[in-house]
């Protein structure tokens, strides 16, 4: 009989094929119910007695905690969301250590709950009052017709330890001219401040480019315009997306001809090596952890470089 650890792996590995997620619900101290992709998450542990400050830090930043021998530090995401601040020192809590963008962080929360598996169909974007305002992302649903929110970690953790979107000048000098390419670059990313850093990159690298926050209306787009192989060079795609995630986006992409041959490059926070795996599976041509401006601007240049021979 097989190890149930190696089959749950095998079924979580399936997740990338079929447009799903699981995720990890967990409460803060508003008790409201929120979700993280479990693809983001290496443990959760019981919050320890020592964490050690951190001098001049962001005020939610609580200090580091040893995680198996390196200095992780932790973010009280009740403080930073504007709730009552973790009372770790005197109640049980618990800290999701993740993975975002090759760097590894602790997530401070009140209380793990559950885990659940929903379609990226069935994750809803929020409207635009309350992602352009807020910190939420995506809206899931348990069972019971709970309402769990999925915020734009992303979004905060930009906010709490800072984001460079510049490209050195070593890169840059690797563009030849502003004629580098005189096609589009289609961007696909549903985090506005991740939009963003990526359009300063090609901004500076003076290509010119389209952008959709949903996968389901960029793969339509791209269906119905007949000279869609003409018009973009590339498409730089996110996989955590509501609707439709990357790695069906790109299933998507590669099983429709006029399109098939432009070149897919997955974009994603989640930096965890098995993803760059999943990515060549579902026939993505590259796959990049965000956000690295130098890397995205030379992968970018040398995509349009073997364009251009």
């Amino acid at each position: 009989m097989k190890d149930s650890t190696l089959i749950e792996a095998g079924q979580r590995s399936q997740l990338a094929f079929s447009n799903q997620m699981e995720m990890l619900v967990f409460s803060l101290t508003d008790s409201q119910m929120y979700g993280i992709n479990v693809f983001k998450i290496i443990e959760v542990i019981e919050c320890p007695d020592v964490i050690t400050k951190i001098p001049n830090a962001h005020h939610t930043v609580k200090g580091t905690i040893d995680f198996r021998g390196k200095a992780v530090i932790t973010i009280d995401m009740s403080e930073f969301l504007g709730m009552p601040a973790q009372d770790y020192k005197n109640n049980l809590s618990y800290i999701i250590v993740c993975e975002y963008n090759t760097n590894i962080q602790g997530l401070l929360i009140t209380n793990p709950d559950k885990l659940i598996t929903r379609s990226w169909s069935d994750i809803k974007s929020p409207n635009n009052i309350l992602s352009d305002s807020g910190y939420l992302t995506a809206i899931a649903y348990t069972d019971e017709n709970e309402m769990i929110q999925i915020l734009d970690i992303e979004k905060m953790l930009i906010e709490i330890l800072g984001l460079d979107a510049d490209v050195s000048e070593e890169v840059l000098n690797r563009v030849i001219s502003s004629e580098a390419c005189s096609r589009h670059v289609l961007l696909v990313d549903d985090s506005k401040p991740a939009r963003i850093a990526i359009q300063s990159v090609l901004d500076q690298l003076n290509l010119t480019y389209e952008s959709f926050e949903s996968a389901t209306e960029a793969i339509e787009v791209l269906k119905n315009d007949a000279d869609a192989k003409n018009r973009y060079c590339m498409i730089i795609c996110d996989i955590e997306m509501p609707g439709m995630d990357g790695f069906t986006f790109t299933r998507e992409i590669k099983s429709t001809p006029d399109v098939r041959d432009t070149f897919v490059l997955l974009h994603s926070s989640m930096s965890n090596p098995t993803n760059q795996i999943k990515a060549e599976q579902v026939g993505a041509d590259g796959f990049i952890a965000k956000f690295q401006p130098d890397i995205l601007a030379k992968k970018i240049i040398d995509v349009i470089g073997r364009k251009k021979k």
